[in-house]
């Protein structure tokens, strides 16, 4: 196969880490996966955007620019591709979903220096699904904090990505979740 490091991607709810994970054992691959379960500023955004987006997202970028400069520098010898359940400029992409103009415009000033360092996927697979499949699969999974997202973050979240990855330069693979469902798979 010619892609050797493939990124997976998805609304929140789409099946990212699940098919992650069974790519991940099908290729012997290598995985990284977003750090959401310890990012403590993840609940209480979902409780109080306007105080918590900011240290919400410097907090995913920090920590997806930590887990891909690693990769660089400790490139597996013995796993020779590498599956990721998040495309690091989605980091850009949440953030202007959520910030203000003032702190977007500070953290894009961030991202811009960080960003070229960094490598890319040779393909994206997109999940897509409609929103009511997202809801069901959010409440599947049952997280606490994520019981309460509104149709509406959901739906900006959508177009943020149809805008990124279908008019973006990634190769990119679409598939249609919206009647898969991984855990059976």
């Amino acid at each position: 196969m010619q892609h050797k490091f493939i990124t997976i991607e998805g609304n929140i709810g789409a099946g990212k880490t699940t098919l992650s994970h069974l790519l991940q054992k099908q290729l012997q691959a290598k995985l990284i996966l977003e750090q959401f379960a310890e990012n403590p500023f993840l609940p209480k955004f979902y409780e109080d955007k306007e105080k918590y987006a900011f240290p919400l997202e410097l907090s995913f970028l920090a920590d997806r620019y930590k887990q891909l400069k690693s990769l660089l520098l400790n490139r597996d010898l013995f796993s020779e591709y590498i599956i990721s359940d998040y495309l690091f400029i989605k980091s850009k992409m949440f953030a202007k979903v959520n910030l203000n103009e003032d702190e977007y415009q500070l953290y894009e000033t961030m991202f811009d220096i960080i960003y070229p360092n960094l490598p890319e996927p040779d393909i994206v697979i997109y999940l897509y699904a409609p929103i009511s499949k997202l809801q069901e699969n959010i409440k599947n999974r049952n997280r606490t904090y994520e019981q309460k997202i509104p149709e509406e973050y959901l739906h900006n979240l959508h177009e943020a990505y149809q805008t990124l990855l279908l008019n973006g330069d990634y190769k990119t693979l679409i598939v249609d979740t919206t009647t898969t469902d991984f855990f059976k798979q």
